[in-house]
């Protein structure tokens, strides 16, 4: 039987953003927390850089403020870089308190103190750091927590349908009441009514057919806060990494930045570099320079990819720095210590999503999103590398405040009508998802992907209205499944980053096109908002 559960605040999501938050509320609150699989099945889980933030006696608020917006291509809000940025040192600090194991590094005196990288776009060492596995520490570090405090509700395997707003209830659509959620494992649609939910869903990577995103990156929260009336907005900014591992078996894993930090060339497959060509920095460009440079040099070349060499460095030294890497590249036979890794580009980031404020709220009345899920104004037209993280713990501390202090004033929620299923049968055309996702993953990279030109995205869009109805009509006669749910939530997702990508008329930061190559300078900078109309 369907069962009807009652919190006062529900989160959906448990990477980094939804576990931190859910920390900082578990003394206040009823609680619950949905995790698609298991709670480390996230982007977080793979982040393997680190964390900006100004921890060096030589770094400044300032100098970090003024490159996320060089980075950004002037779209970045200079008042939320300030607060996250300067935000920063504590955030980092509660992660020690909770035992994340950052990687220290010897001093003068026989003293250690925590070893500071630099990625792309930073201008000085600022990005803490768990060998090459930042996000696993972080990730593992947050879950043991989460998992021994009785206070917090877990329900794993569980994939949120739908935020239920007052359309739901019959009465005024602007405030959320709570979510549908399907139970992966015993396959039936229970209804979670809340006080408070909290979007902490990740990006949607999944929408291309090349990403280092995990599979559950299917813009799930995006597409939930656009049906729920929330406005979206720079959804066309999606930061694809120049860096992953081109082989046939290996699966979306992602070569860390940090390697270009510690001096790793990319080289063509003659053993030539060709970053200083295309901007002064060279390997340390940000992403959206690098990677399309080795766009253009993989289509110029009629190459399958280019290399990553670090081989340079003594063996110990990558060994000690990249661990990870290290041993992942060694599974298929590369050996990084003597030669260069294959890379490619592939979806790595979105900049844009749920328009939020600094407390995480949205415009849809007690719905708040965190995290990747979210566009508060940090990363502008393109986020620098490591601010991701540093992020997601600022904003979650802020909205885990804004939710304590206004929470008692938030009329429980009505009872939720239950799911209702009796007009559906079972599908006899799974292949219909199976297929519909392919096509969507290949046009979507094919005509929406790191160069784009106007023909392109309309013919995205036409393919999309197409999929789109297809997909409604499945969605409307057979009862719901996981496959089901993620494809009818990429299939929005994509449609409104060809939307978005359709309304800027220039190129700026992860936003490239070739029918309009150049910023637009006649007017200031604007987001591209989406807003819901029934």
């Amino acid at each position: 039987m369907p069962i009807q559960h009652e919190f006062d605040v529900l989160i959906i999501g448990s990477g980094a953003a939804g576990l931190s938050l859910a920390l900082e509320l578990a003394p206040c609150c009823r609680l619950a927390v949905l995790s698609k699989g298991t709670l480390d099945e996230g982007a977080t889980l793979y982040a393997q850089g680190g964390i900006s933030a100004v921890l060096d006696a030589a770094d400044s608020v300032e100098s970090h403020v003024a490159d996320t917006l060089a980075a950004g291509a002037q779209l970045c809000r200079p008042d939320v870089a300030r607060f996250i940025v300067e935000r920063g040192r504590d955030r980092i600090q509660w992660l020690i308190e909770q035992g994340v194991p950052f990687t220290r590094a010897p001093g003068p005196g026989g003293d250690t103190h925590y070893h500071l990288t630099r990625e792309g776009g930073h201008s000085h060492r600022r990005v803490i750091h768990a060998a090459d596995a930042t996000g696993r520490a972080v990730q593992t570090t947050l879950e043991q927590r989460v998992r021994a405090d009785p206070s917090i509700a877990l329900f794993e395997h569980h994939i949120a349908i739908d935020v239920v707003t007052g359309r739901h209830l019959g009465r005024e659509p602007g405030r959320c009441f709570g979510a549908y959620v399907y139970d992966r494992e015993r396959q039936q649609v229970h209804s979670f009514a809340a006080r408070v939910v909290v979007l902490a869903t990740g990006g949607a990577g999944k929408v291309y057919l090349y990403t280092s995103n995990p599979d559950v990156a299917t813009g799930d929260g995006i597409a939930m806060a656009w049906r729920a009336g929330a406005r979206v907005g720079n959804l066309e900014f999606i930061q694809f990494h120049p860096t992953c591992l081109y082989h046939p078996q290996a699966k979306s894993f992602l070569i860390t930045e940090a390697i270009r930090g510690e001096g790793g060339r990319l080289l063509l497959p003659d053993g030539s570099p060709f970053m200083q060509r295309f901007d002064p920095r060279g390997e340390l460009a940000p992403r959206d320079i690098v990677a399309r440079a080795i766009d253009h040099e993989m289509k110029r070349l009629g190459a399958d990819c280019v290399y990553l060499d670090v081989s340079h460095r003594s063996p110990e030294f990558i060994r000690e720095h990249f661990p990870t890497v290290y041993g992942r590249c060694l599974d298929f036979g590369l050996d990084i210590t003597t030669s260069a890794i294959p890379v490619v580009p592939a979806a790595h980031y979105l900049c844009g999503g749920v328009l939020t404020d600094l407390r995480g709220r949205t415009s849809t009345d007690a719905l708040y999103a965190v995290g990747e899920v979210a566009c508060t104004g940090l990363h502008g037209a393109n986020r620098m590398a490591s601010n991701s993280l540093l992020e997601c713990l600022v904003i979650a501390e802020s909205a885990a405040a804004d939710i304590r202090a206004r929470l008692g004033a938030i009329a429980p929620p009505p009872a939720l009508p239950p799911w209702d299923e009796s007009q559906v049968t079972d599908s006899d055309e799974e292949v219909v998802v199976a297929h519909n996702w392919d096509e969507l993953r290949r046009f979507m990279w094919d005509y929406v992907g790191i160069v784009r030109t106007t023909k392109r995205l309309l013919r995205a869009s036409r393919r999309i209205e197409l999929l789109k109805a297809e997909i409604a009509e499945y969605y409307g006669n057979f009862r719901v499944s996981n496959d089901l749910i993620e494809l009818r939530n990429l299939v929005l997702v994509a449609e409104l980053i060809i939307r978005c990508a359709l309304a800027r008329k220039e190129s700026r930061g992860l936003h490239y096109t070739l029918d309009y190559p150049q910023p637009d300078t006649s007017v200031p900078p604007c987001d591209t908002v989406l807003q819901w109309q029934s």
